[in-house]
């Protein structure tokens, strides 16, 4: 009998586990597919994303932040690439996002152009008006940009690349999106002991958008890793209430500069004095060399807590630190003096900002283990 009820707990624990990262992968799978359109700006993506957010939260039981709801809205400007997307060097045709992408801030090209080589990896044609820039790389990673540039540049893949002189057919339209609505989408469970000071845990949940009117960047990794995540942190403290008054953020705009965020804390949204700690969760996929800690080299304190519950627990293989950097949502919680960690993981798929980071490629290597170390950490701090 005794051995069954062991088996009996094991089988629970295992299956809360696997339950976990079952709610994981759904996530992951519903905003990494071509319904979202890489969550960005075009095919009305990043708007279907955050209402899938709201629903979610809905679902598990959280409190809106705002009085009219989950939604903080918000406008910047954004340069798109909406239709025709076409590239043949040579007569071959290439394929977008796979043999060349283009850099984010091109203006239109249409037309047949020679391209003289100006050095070992760029072709250029001879209208200094408007030219068309060929870059040659080895890796092609995409971005957003919110200008637009008297040109328009394309990155090759050199694998791609024909030999000899290069004749270049291009049919590439570009739209400049002024004042583009975006939507900062937040949530919120009380406390049971302390509803004035707060935890939070932030996430974004935009990504590149697309690329034509067939080729999207699908973020598995990054974000939807790290908002199925947060989405996983509100559902367990829904249920679990927290002591203290407990924030679930997902920013839009980060890929774009931050912008979220950005707008988030100079609009002081929440009173950030009262905010404890700050938790902001990006690229979540992986874990197989443990995690970093950015602002750990900052905050000794936490991040001895940190590695102290690692240790006791086993957990993940190493957390490593680093001091102050703008690379992520959680910089301008630091700036305005909110103690902060960004985590996210290390090793394993090497899929960024490239049309590859599907969630099929996702593996959750140490996803539960870094669910609990976090809750372990939020709990003795």
């Amino acid at each position: 009998m005794r051995s069954f009820f062991v088996l009996f707990l094991s089988f629970l624990f295992l299956s809360g586990k696997a339950q976990d990262t079952v709610y994981a992968r759904k996530i992951i799978k519903e905003l990494a597919s071509a319904k979202y359109f890489g969550r960005g700006y075009v095919k009305n993506g990043g708007e279907k994303a955050a209402k899938f957010l709201e629903k979610e939260l809905k679902k598990n039981k959280t409190l809106p932040l705002f009085a009219d709801g989950y939604f903080q809205n918000y406008k910047f400007s954004v340069n798109t690439f909406p239709s025709e997307m076409e590239l043949k060097l040579n007569g071959k045709v290439l394929v977008p996002g796979k043999d060349f992408i283009v850099a984010p801030e091109s203006n239109a090209m249409d037309g047949i152009f020679i391209l003289n080589k100006k050095d070992s990896i760029t072709w250029m044609n001879e209208n200094y008006g408007n030219p068309l820039l060929l870059v040659k790389k080895k890796k092609l990673t995409y971005s957003v940009a919110t200008h637009t540039a008297p040109y328009c540049k394309v990155e090759i893949l050199e694998s791609s690349l024909p030999p000899g002189n290069l004749v270049a057919e291009v049919g590439i339209e570009n739209k400049f999106k002024m004042d583009f609505p975006n939507k900062n989408v937040c949530a919120y469970v009380n406390g049971i002991v302390n509803n004035d000071s707060m935890i939070v845990f932030t996430a974004h949940y935009d990504h590149l958008g697309g690329m034509g009117n067939k080729t999207f960047f699908p973020g598995a990794n990054d974000n939807a890793s790290g908002v199925s995540f947060v989405l996983n942190l509100a559902k367990y403290y829904a249920s679990h209430p927290p002591k203290y008054k407990t924030l679930f953020l997902f920013f839009s705009g980060e890929e774009a500069g931050l912008l979220g965020s950005d707008h988030f804390v100079k609009n002081k949204t929440v009173d950030l004095s009262k905010i404890k700690f700050l938790i902001n969760l990006d690229l979540l996929a992986t874990g197989d060399d443990g995690i970093m800690l950015v602002n750990g080299a900052i905050h000794e304190k936490e991040f001895a807590l940190m590695q102290k519950i690692n240790s006791e627990k086993g957990l993940v293989k190493e957390i490593k630190k680093r001091g102050k950097a703008k690379n992520s949502d959680h910089y301008w919680f630091t700036e305005a003096g909110v103690p902060a960690f960004f985590l996210y993981t290390l090793g394993g798929v090497t899929f960024y900002h490239d049309v590859f980071d599907k969630a099929e490629t996702i593996p959750l290597t140490d996803y539960c283990d870094v669910f609990k170390l976090l809750l372990e950490f939020i709990n003795q701090f």
